[in-house]
C-alpha cells in the first residue's frame, strides 16, 4: 500500500510525479448555508495543499427534497444561487472546481422537478461544462429510509460528457451512474483519462459495493478514477463516506473513512498511457 499521512480527516498520498487533485467528503444537512461554509473549508484546504483540481460530492450544498425546486429554480440562471457559489470559490482559490451536484431547472422539461447537474468552473470562475445525472436511484433498500425514488425529484438527463482541465480529459459521473459500466466505457471512447464520481452512497450499498465498483471502473476504463462522497449521520438517512482516488491500474491511492474531510493523490498521465498500452483493451473490444 502506498503510504499515507493523515490528518484532521485529512488522507493524503503525494508521492512521484503528476498534478495533485483532491475529493471533498462531507456530511451535508439541512441547512444550506451550513453545507457552503463546509465546503468552503475543505476547498480551500485543498487548494492551500497544492490541488489544482478539486472534487464535491453529490448534493454537498442541498441535501433535502423540500428545497430542490426552489434552489433549482435559483440556479436556472448562470450567474445565481449555488452556481455563483462555486463560480467564487473556484475563482476565490485559484482552482478548477467539479462542483458535485446542485439542483438546477435550466433546460428543464417538468417544473415540478429538477435536473441533478454537475457545473465545472475552471480557476478563473469561468463555468466550462454541466452533466446531468443520468441514471436515476429508485430501489428499494433494506436500510432505514427503506425506499429511493429519486425520479419523483428529478428528471434525468441524456448526454455523456468529457471536459478539459489542466489534469487531464475528465468524464463527468454522479453516484448511482457506477452502476453502469457502459456509459464509463464511452466515456473512454470520447478521450476520458480521469472519471469523476460525486456520490452519497448509503451505509447499507456502500458498505457492499462501494470499493468494488471503484476499482472495477478504474480497471476497465484504465482511468484515475476520483470519488467524492457524503460520509456519515444526515438529518433523514446515513451516507458510507470513504471518498477515495484510484489509479488505472485499480490501486487505491489515498481513502477517507467517515465525517468531513478530504483526500490527495496526484493524477499522472503518463501512467495512463503506459498502462493502455501494455493492456490494450480498447483496441481489443469485440462486442
Amino acid at each position: 500500500m502506498p503510504s499515507l499521512s493523515t490528518n484532521h480527516n485529512q488522507a493524503i498520498n503525494l508521492q512521484g510525479p503528476g498534478l495533485a487533485v483532491a475529493v471533498v467528503q462531507l456530511v451535508s444537512k439541512l441547512k444550506v448555508d451550513d453545507n457552503l461554509e463546509q465546503a468552503a473549508i475543505q476547498i480551500a484546504s485543498a487548494a492551500e495543499l497544492g490541488a489544482k483540481l478539486i472534487m464535491l460530492p453529490e448534493s454537498f450544498a442541498v441535501f433535502g427534497d423540500p428545497q430542490m425546486v426552489a434552489y433549482g429554480a435559483a440556479a436556472a440562471a448562470p450567474n445565481r444561487g449555488l452556481r455563483l457559489w462555486l463560480s467564487q470559490q473556484a475563482q476565490l482559490n485559484n482552482v478548477w472546481i467539479i462542483g458535485g451536484t446542485i439542483p438546477c431547472q435550466e433546460g428543464i422539461r417538468d417544473l415540478k422537478k429538477v435536473r441533478s447537474a454537475c457545473f465545472v468552473y475552471d480557476n478563473a470562475g469561468q463555468e466550462v461544462a454541466r452533466y446531468d445525472k443520468i441514471h436515476m436511484f429508485d430501489v428499494d433498500i433494506e436500510d432505514s429510509h427503506g425506499s429511493y425514488r429519486e425520479s419523483d425529484t428529478f428528471e434525468a438527463g441524456n448526454q455523456l460528457v468529457v471536459v478539459d482541465t489542466p489534469v487531464g480529459k475528465v468524464g463527468l459521473t454522479i453516484c448511482y451512474d457506477l452502476r453502469f459500466a457502459e456509459i464509463h466505457a464511452q466515456l473512454v471512447d470520447r478521450g476520458a483519462q480521469i472519471i469523476v464520481n460525486g456520490a452519497a452512497f448509503t451505509k447499507t450499498t456502500g458498505q457492499a459495493h462501494w470499493h468494488t465498483l471503484l476499482r472495477a471502473r478504474a480497471i476497465e476504463t484504465q482511468c484515475y478514477v476520483l470519488a467524492a462522497s457524503h460520509g456519515g449521520q444526515h438529518d433523514h438517512r446515513q451516507t458510507y463516506g470513504h471518498s477515495m482516488i484510484v489509479d488505472p491500474w485499480g490501486t487505491v491511492l489515498v481513502e477517507l473513512e467517515e465525517g468531513a474531510g478530504l483526500a490527495m493523490a496526484k493524477v499522472d498521465l503518463e501512467r495512463v498511457q503506459t498502462i493502455r498500452q501494455a493492456f490494450p483493451l480498447q483496441s481489443q473490444r469485440r462486442l
